[in-house]
């Protein structure tokens, strides 16, 4: 976790990722074991807990916000003052629903990077079956910094 805790500012109880697997050159490989205590459950269907679309989404984008940054620095930019932000989500497609006790396998992959935004598609995975897949675009901003008025 350490790792982790050190590449983005995410933290419990909205942290969706348990492991990086692997930094590849165009994008990253991520794990989550879905708890049954987790709160949201508590709500989302409390007799049937099914982890919510949107935080299965959340994963993706703090898989891609890894590799974002782990590649920022292995370029050399200094990462410590920048916050991953979500600029677009869209084709989101859910195939398949997890519940308590299932390990998920989360994949990022830059498409394309142009200025500040950095095109991801991104999957879910579970037993190798395809549970989730999204393209989105991140952008890593500087608080001193403001983004770019214009999103691609």
């Amino acid at each position: 976790m350490d790792e982790i805790y050190n590449t983005i500012p995410h933290r419990e109880p909205f942290l969706f990722i348990d492991s990086i697997q692997e930094i590849r050159e165009t994008g990253a490989t991520t794990k989550r074991l879905i708890r049954p205590n987790e709160p949201h459950f508590q709500g989302h269907y409390p007799e049937n807990p099914i982890m919510p679309g949107v935080l299965l989404c959340e994963a993706v984008f703090q898989t891609a916000a890894i590799f974002l940054v782990k590649k920022l620095q292995k370029e050399g930019t200094k990462t410590n003052e920048l916050t991953p932000v979500l600029s677009r989500i869209k084709e989101v497609k859910f195939k398949h629903i997890i519940k308590p006790g299932d390990t998920i396998t989360i994949n990022a992959q830059l498409i394309e990077t142009i200025g500040q935004f950095h095109f991801i598609k991104g999957t879910i995975r579970k037993e190798n079956k395809l549970v989730l897949s999204l393209e989105c675009t991140l952008a890593l901003i500087n608080e001193n910094k403001p983004l770019s008025n214009v999103i691609p």
